[in-house]
C-alpha cells in the first residue's frame, strides 16, 4: 500500500499563462471577446484576464467553470438522462455546490500523463463559443 503518490505533475505559472494565451488567441479568431480562467488541480485561481470587449458580467462565469472542471475532473456541462438535461439535478447540483458544479459549459480540464493538473474556463461568448476557446486552451497544455 503506498503511503504518498511520486511523480504528480504541477501546473506552473508559465503553463497556466501559455493555457490563457492559446484561449485568447483563438477568442481573437473566431473574434469574440472572452473571459478565460486558468484554475490549478483544486481549483484556486493561477491567472484571469478579461479581454477588451468582453462582458464583465462573465467574469465570475468563466472562474466558476474553470474551478469546476478542475474539481469534477471533468468539462463542465448539465448532467443528462439519456439525451435530455436532468434539470432538477442540473440545479440541485448547482446549489448544493456553486463553485464545484455548474451545469454551463465551457469549463475544460487540463491534463498531462492521463492527471487533471487544473482547467481552464472561459465564458462572453455562446456556449458552443466558450468550449471552443477553453478546448483551444486545453490544447496548449496538453501538446506540451
Amino acid at each position: 500500500m503506498a503511503l504518498v503518490t511520486r511523480n504528480h505533475p504541477k501546473l506552473t505559472l508559465e503553463g497556466a499563462r501559455a493555457v490563457l494565451a492559446a484561449a485568447q488567441r483563438r477568442a481573437e479568431e473566431i473574434r469574440v471577446p472572452m473571459d478565460v480562467a486558468v484554475v490549478d488541480d483544486g481549483g484556486h485561481l493561477l491567472v484571469f484576464e478579461r479581454m477588451d470587449g468582453a462582458r464583465p458580467s462573465s467574469i465570475a462565469i468563466s472562474m466558476v467553470k474553470a474551478q469546476a472542471a478542475a474539481l469534477r475532473r471533468g468539462p463542465t456541462g448539465p448532467p443528462m438522462a439519456g439525451d435530455q438535461v436532468n434539470l432538477p439535478l442540473a440545479l440541485g447540483l448547482a446549489i448544493a455546490s456553486p463553485s464545484g458544479v455548474t451545469p454551463i459549459r465551457g469549463g475544460v480540464p487540463l491534463v498531462v500523463d492521463g492527471q487533471v493538473i487544473g482547467a481552464v474556463g472561459a465564458s462572453a461568448g455562446t456556449e458552443d463559443q466558450d468550449v471552443d476557446v477553453a478546448r483551444a486552451g486545453a490544447n496548449a497544455i496538453e501538446k506540451a
